[in-house]
């Protein structure tokens, strides 16, 4: 699975980087298939939740989206792969019905 996590206007620090990281080798238990999946983490104009991070998961003839916005960059990063994670065993649960 081949990750890219991208910090827009700010510089993220190597320790943000390896807990996305970390989180986001946690998806390939979920569904295996995964080829490569895109974290974006970056400023939001919202002052109660001000770092929101989006991830896409381009699998098999799909891609999966998620967002989420949160007061730090590590709780926004565990919540969108918390999202992710549902999405992606309701995916698997569909495709194993048909």
């Amino acid at each position: 699975m081949k990750t890219t996590i991208t910090s827009r206007h700010f510089e993220a620090s190597e320790q943000l980087k390896d807990f996305a990281n970390e989180h986001l080798q946690k998806l390939s238990t979920v569904f295996g298939r995964i080829t490569s999946c895109s974290l974006v983490m970056e400023e939001h104009p919202d002052p109660d939740f001000p770092q929101s991070a989006e991830l896409i998961v381009h699998i098999p003839q799909k891609s999966l989206t998620a967002k989420s916005a949160k007061s730090t960059y590590e709780k926004a990063v565990h919540d969108v792969v918390e999202n992710m994670k549902r999405q992606l065993k309701r995916y698997k649960e569909k495709k194993l019905q048909h």
